[in-house]
């Protein structure tokens, strides 16, 4: 591509500079528009690899604007059958966060997040029949998504189970007045990191097996 722009200028006389800035422009672009997605790869892996659980914040606010972004983002998730047989409880009120972390020690509601989201499954909108504890699956999809989502924005989070204990999934149902079949699969606190924990490599080849 360089090569055929360099030969390509090379016609031209010295003295028609437009010309040969219209070609730069142009050589440019597709020089950018050809890293662009290698670029986008990059950075869709890092924020995988650098991912961490961040249990402490600052108590600072975050815009309505950013709660909905992780949220669309965790609704990208794919789900069985399509599914999508997720609810999300957003808990914003400080008085109803500090209640979750005086219930919940384990949750890191104490520790001063903007809000705390309760990924969900809606069981009327889940599969029916054996299948049906296919939601836990695609609530999980959906929560690693929001985790990720807010890592990408420059926030912190940390995924803190519920489901499958279900004396702590009938206090969060208590606590929050969710119907029956709303079922909380885990609390995850959302806010601005108070701490930059260290980045773990788990990568174990022991872990794979090939069959070719």
């Amino acid at each position: 591509m360089c090569d055929f722009f360099c030969t390509f200028a090379a016609n031209f006389n010295k003295s028609d500079m437009k010309k040969l800035l219209i070609l730069a422009c142009v050589a440019i672009t597709l020089l950018a528009c050809n890293q662009q997605p290698q670029s986008m790869e990059n950075q869709a892996i890092n924020t995988i690899m650098t991912r961490v659980s961040v249990r402490e914040f600052t108590g600072e606010k975050i815009s309505d604007a950013q709660i909905d972004t992780l949220l669309r983002a965790a609704m990208a998730a794919p789900s069985a059958i399509n599914k999508q047989p997720w609810a999300f409880i957003v808990v914003t009120d400080e008085a109803k966060i500090a209640q979750l972390g005086d219930s919940l020690p384990y949750s890191r509601c104490s520790n001063h997040p903007a809000c705390a989201i309760i990924p969900c499954g809606d069981l009327s909108k889940a599969i029916e029949g054996e299948m049906a504890a296919f939601w836990i699956n695609d609530v999980s999809a959906a929560t690693e998504n929001l985790l990720l989502a807010a890592h990408a924005m420059g926030l912190g989070a940390v995924w803190t189970g519920l489901h499958p204990d279900m004396n702590r999934v009938k206090m969060v149902q208590r606590m929050l007045e969710l119907p029956e079949h709303i079922v909380p699969l885990c609390v995850v606190p959302v806010g601005v990191p108070a701490e930059q924990p260290e980045v773990k490599d788990k990568y174990n080849p022991d872990n794979i097996r090939y069959i070719r």
